[in-house]
């Protein structure tokens, strides 16, 4: 049943990429590519729950409800289901979308495996996972040579007569960029769940870098395009604060607001003001007949 639904057909997908590009190493980064692309809607849904339990950490009624009860876990936890209830948000959320992507990353990686067949015995078993209409034939066994890798062997680069694993270190060093784009702002030093993220965060990186050092560097492709994939995901939704993740990054202050210009006269100006004639008062209805009527002496 599972190879039936999920292994077979994601198998047949890889082979067929891998007619059409001529490169396994090609084939899947676009075949990992193409399936977060299929379970966008899925990571779209965890974004925004995941954004919905931020905002509503930042609530006052939570950060005071944290604060009192504090010692209190029985009534923390009966007070945050009230305000869960009473907000419209799901605590568990965020994580049905990701059980329901657990089988698909599982079922991708399995078919990575079979599609890397190199014995007569994992190439026989891979020719019945094969559909009729897909002539694989052509491309089995595959040629697992991508730049310098081997895909069916661990990843070293000679330097200097030293064996570097290049491609386990970049998986290290997205997988702990992955965490720490993914990781919600901690709410306090009592909240057990941001704990429990923390150890996450910092054993997470450790072993996908142990799972690329010693599995096929296919796999460890696998990881590094998928954790690039994921961070331009979830900092395409804008919610990334890259100055609090690498520091030497500068958070981009606001623009200033313009200051209002002051314009000064010039000196010709305030001359011609000056010289101006100032316009004379028109005189009055009742002063002006006073000036027509004639004036008269007084005789002494």
């Amino acid at each position: 049943m599972w190879d039936t639904l999920i292994i077979q057909p994601f198998t047949n997908v890889l082979l067929a990429i891998t007619m059409v590009v001529k490169n396994f190493g090609v084939a899947i980064i676009l075949f990992t590519l193409l399936i977060k692309l299929v379970t966008y809607p899925l990571t779209a849904k965890q974004l925004k729950q995941t954004a919905a339990m931020q905002t509503l950490q930042s609530d006052p009624r939570y950060k005071k409800m944290m604060e009192k009860y504090r010692d209190n876990k029985e009534k923390l936890a009966e007070e945050q289901m009230k305000l869960y209830k009473e907000t419209g948000v799901s605590p568990f959320g965020s994580c049905l979308p990701t059980l329901i992507q657990f089988p698909i990353i599982i079922g991708l990686y399995q078919s990575i495996i079979k599609a890397m067949a190199a014995t007569p015995l994992e190439i026989l078993r891979l020719e019945r996972l094969v559909y009729p209409f897909l002539d694989a034939t052509k491309i089995l066994p595959i040629q697992n040579r991508f730049l310098w890798m081997d895909l069916g062997q661990p990843e070293r680069l000679p330097i200097l007569g030293i064996q570097i694993p290049i491609l386990a270190i970049i998986v290290v060093a997205t997988t702990w960029l992955q965490t720490k784009v993914m990781t919600p702002p901690s709410t306090g030093a009592g909240d057990q769940a941001a704990a429990m993220t923390k150890s996450m965060n910092l054993y997470m990186p450790i072993l996908m870098g142990w799972m690329a050092y010693s599995l096929a560097s296919g796999l460890a492709l696998y990881f590094l395009v998928s954790n690039v994939a994921t961070v331009v995901q979830y900092s395409g939704q804008g919610r990334s604060d890259w100055s609090k993740i690498l520091p030497f990054i500068k958070k981009k202050s606001p623009a200033p607001e313009p200051r209002p210009v002051v314009v000064f006269p010039d000196d010709d100006d305030e001359e011609e003001e000056q010289e101006a004639p100032k316009p004379t008062a028109k005189p009055s209805a009742r002063a002006a007949v006073k000036q027509q009527r004639p004036q008269y002496k007084r005789k002494k």
